[in-house]
């Protein structure tokens, strides 16, 4: 009877004790299913501080360097021989609109005319893409606040989508001097009025007008584009690709 009432006593106690235990117990292990969820995810309170203390004028000056320093590495990769030419990525074509003028003009031994007219369209390209580095630079320090916060956050290739739908006009109109001269200067024009003097001389065939101009303008836009897209996206996942203090703060998120 007395070990009856004594089992009474304690058992209140124990089962607290038990309580308490068990509550320490979860506790702890919810705490470490947190910080292993935290190292798996990346996202621990450093970083998010880190990340939250960048200031506008951080965030444009780093965007900004990183657009300078793909356009560079691009302008560097296309603007030499065998840039276009030779890279079948972004190999320029012959225009559609003179694919009849060489098929009527192949029947008569003018192939390789096409061929060496191909040739210096790419060859423009590649000795128009160094200079219009200076349009490239000068669209990229006029973006506005709103575009440099759209473009932080958007996906790995924002800012050259960016450039395709608010740039590719003006910077068109910018670089068609630029590619006309080119065009001039590798005997590009040279070489397709001897084709169309040939191919006009002919009778009874429609006629035919390609603007070389506007279309290695394109083409050229076109190709930095694809490989400013792949360097953007380098600069905001591959911590290799930061050459920059700014870069690895910016993007080192």
């Amino acid at each position: 009877m007395r070990n009856h009432t004594f089992l009474k006593s304690v058992w209140p106690i124990a089962g607290a004790l038990l309580c308490l235990f068990s509550l320490l117990f979860t506790t702890q292990a919810t705490a470490g299913i947190w910080d292993d969820a935290k190292k798996m995810l990346g996202s621990d309170d450093k970083t998010a501080t880190d990340s939250a203390s960048l200031t506008d004028d951080q965030i444009g000056a780093g965007l900004k360097e990183a657009l300078t320093v793909g356009t560079g590495r691009v302008v560097e990769q296309l603007g030499t021989v065998g840039g276009f030419s030779a890279d079948p990525s972004i190999h320029i074509p012959l225009p559609d609109s003179l694919k009849s003028v060489q098929s009527t003009l192949g029947k008569v031994g003018m192939s390789s005319t096409f061929d060496d007219l191909e040739l210096r369209l790419n060859e423009a390209a590649e000795l128009a893409t160094p200079k219009a580095k200076a349009l490239f630079m000068s669209a990229i320090q006029d973006m506005t606040l709103d575009d440099v916060r759209a473009i932080y956050s958007g996906p790995d290739d924002a800012a050259t989508q960016y450039f395709r739908e608010k740039m590719s006009g003006p910077l068109a109109v910018e670089m068609a001097p630029v590619v006309d001269a080119s065009l001039g200067e590798v005997g590009a024009v040279q070489s397709y009025d001897t084709i169309m003097d040939q191919y006009n001389g002919l009778p009874f065939v429609p006629p035919v007008d390609a603007d070389l101009t506007g279309y290695v303008v394109d083409k050229g836009m076109d190709g930095i584009f694809h490989y400013l897209a792949q360097e953007e996206a380098a600069i905001r996942t591959d911590p290799v690709a930061r050459s920059t203090d700014l870069l690895k703060k910016v993007f080192g998120r």
